[in-house]
């Protein structure tokens, strides 16, 4: 059946997601169940708790999506699913059903990298993508800045070496007694503090390639905070969270420019749950605009973990003519190239 629908199924973390898209590139239904809830009282995600949820949580969600879309499962042509990388208990759930699905229906089965579903997600926003890009995806696990000079093809540029991006948010968010996620706290925290309070130090800022480091910032801001409790010093809240976010952005704006210079790219793309946040986004349009470049990034509700990404990616692998067998399994560190 030649319907161009596709369903995606996503779980690598703590949300249990199912979409159903046509042609790539038009969400039918999009839904997302999000544990954030029960994580938060434990400061982040426990992955036992994570995928105990998924199971219960995987068919339902998959059933609301189809329903949402006003279609049957006979009338998909493609079941795309996450298969890494992420937390392993997770992955097998979204893995084991979509795999079911397939197997039961004789449907086409096609694994995606959960990090180049994030890329996609920038196909849902009805805007052109032209190759050559470079792609800077930044989230809790992963900061990765990527050439893409074909649509399916990555050239590694740099990654992190310790903690990502997003991962620094959460851990000094977690110290500040904010709730989980952080990210979205820190920045909230920030608006009206004065980013230039705190210097905060630019790992790899200086360095000639394009990796990152943000383990030694974090480093820095809890010896901040930690030196101010021992001096019982009050911390200035905002200033020292507008510090630190500007510091990140700092570094991700500065190497993802130049990135893109030196490949003489027009278009740069943002990707992944940090790319929701608007201090980022603004900075970083304007840097683009400065140079005569166009920045693209998805809608807020698809930076983070969704399945209209995965379906979108798993789409235009299934036109390109890759498959995946039964013997599909999870990766927890899968890489982009790795497939």
């Amino acid at each position: 059946m030649k319907s161009g629908l596709t369903l995606g199924i996503e779980t690598s973390c703590d949300e249990t997601a199912a979409a159903v898209i046509k042609e790539g590139r038009e969400i039918l239904s999009n839904v997302v169940l999000s544990q954030i809830d029960i994580h938060q009282k434990y400061g982040g995600v426990v992955p036992e708790i994570a995928s105990r949820h998924h199971i219960e949580a995987i068919f339902p969600v998959i059933h609301e999506a189809l329903a949402g879309a006003g279609v049957d499962l006979a009338e998909i042509e493609v079941i795309a699913v996450t298969y890494g990388p992420g937390l392993v208990g997770s992955l097998l759930v979204g893995v084991a059903a979509a795999k079911s699905l397939a197997f039961a229906t004789g449907k086409p089965l096609v694994g995606v990298n959960h990090i180049e579903g994030h890329i996609y997600a920038n196909f849902l926003t009805g805007r052109e993508i032209q190759p050559p890009l470079v792609c800077l995806t930044v989230s809790g696990g992963h900061t990765d800045l990527l050439l893409i000079p074909r649509l399916g093809e990555y050239e590694i540029l740099g990654r992190t070496r310790d903690d990502a991006a997003g991962e620094a948010f959460d851990k000094v968010a977690r110290v500040l007694g904010l709730p989980y996620p952080g990210g979205p706290q820190i920045e909230k925290l920030a608006r009206g503090g004065d980013p230039n309070a705190i210097e905060f130090p630019r790992g790899l800022l200086a360095s000639e390639d394009y990796g990152f480091s943000f383990s030694g910032l974090k480093t820095a801001a809890l010896n901040y905070l930690n030196e101010a409790k021992q001096k019982k010093q009050e911390v200035p809240l905002a200033d020292f969270a507008a510090s630190f976010q500007w510091a990140i952005i700092d570094v991700l704006t500065q190497k993802l420019m130049a990135a893109a210079e030196s490949f003489g790219v027009r278009q740069v793309i943002l990707s992944g749950g940090v790319a929701a946040n608007g201090s980022f986004r603004e900075h970083v349009a304007a840097q683009a605009a400065q140079r005569g470049m166009e920045l693209l990034y998805p809608p807020v509700y698809l930076c983070t973990d969704n399945a209209a990404m995965i379906g979108s990616a798993g789409y235009f692998r299934y036109l390109a003519g890759q498959r995946s067998d039964y013997t599909l399994n999870a990766v927890a560190n899968l890489r982009l190239g790795d497939e």
